[in-house]
């Protein structure tokens, strides 16, 4: 299960050391994170489709907000590959002063509307929409 909590947000925000080597996907909730890493690990293995196969998507880029990723980052090798969801005003200080790259990926707010409120429809972790409606207002409002 991830685990999120404010004092991981907080080492995150204000301690963790962004490696000018580090790759970095961000993306919005159900915007193609799992494909954008997928595609980032074939680029990195060179196309060898051995390690993507053999490693869990979460294990070679781990979200680095949740408390099992920010761990797994902080033990990887160089160069890293990890990924985020933060918004700006909570990610990394150090990042703003490295030459780390970040790809950033979009989608179509109102696929990532529609995915998201499937997504949280089958998922037992938080409140669960009752209607798309109330999903959509969920969603404007930030929530």
């Amino acid at each position: 299960m991830v685990c999120y909590s404010p004092e991981i947000l907080r080492e995150v925000r204000d301690k963790f050391l962004v490696k000018d080597e580090d790759t970095i996907t961000v993306t919005y909730p159900k915007s193609g994170t799992n494909w954008l890493n997928e595609i980032v690990s074939l680029i990195l293995s060179k196309g060898d489709p051995k390690w993507v196969q053999s490693v869990l998507n979460w294990k070679r880029s781990p979200w680095i907000e949740s408390t099992g990723g920010y761990e797994l980052v902080k033990g990887q090798k160089d160069p890293r590959v990890y990924t985020s969801h933060l918004p700006l005003h909570l990610f990394p200080k150090s990042f703003f002063s490295s030459k780390a790259k970040v790809i950033y990926c979009i989608r179509n707010p109102r696929d990532a509307l529609v995915s998201g409120y499937f997504f949280l429809s089958k998922m037992n972790v938080t409140e669960k929409p009752e209607t798309l409606q109330q999903y959509m207002e969920w969603f404007l409002q930030g929530n």
